[in-house]
């Protein structure tokens, strides 16, 4: 069973920054794609990034593009999310999945982190 750890959420001001970590508990790092998706209170989860198994390709939502980066360290067995110029609006709770592709749908992803609470206030 592949488990998935995120950390290095907590409160900062906007126009802050913030790195999230997902670590992944098995050498089985390499065989997947990650995923970053997040959840308001009252919203349903969506999409943020997400990153091929070599690291060579990745996506954004449009609403973080420009602000945040997604990255990977295969040999770490860990998926970073850096989170920088960050806005009211991106509170929430901020999960990492494992998945077979660039997908922006959770449903195609098959193993998720148990999430990390980031929250953007003054």
């Amino acid at each position: 069973q592949v488990q998935l750890v995120e950390s290095g959420g907590g409160l900062v001001q906007p126009g802050g920054s913030l790195r999230l970590s997902c670590a992944v508990s098995e050498r089985t790092i390499g065989i997947f794609a990650m995923g970053w998706f997040r959840q308001a209170p009252g919203k349903e989860r969506e999409f943020v990034a997400a990153i091929t198994r070599s690291g060579g390709s990745t996506n954004y939502a449009d609403s973080v593009k420009g602000r945040f980066t997604v990255s990977r360290d295969n040999a770490k067995n860990t998926v970073y999310l850096q989170l920088n110029s960050l806005e009211p609006e991106d509170t929430a709770v901020y999960y990492c999945a494992a998945g077979t592709g660039l997908f922006r749908t959770p449903a195609d992803y098959h193993y998720w982190g148990q999430g990390t609470q980031v929250t953007v206030s003054s």
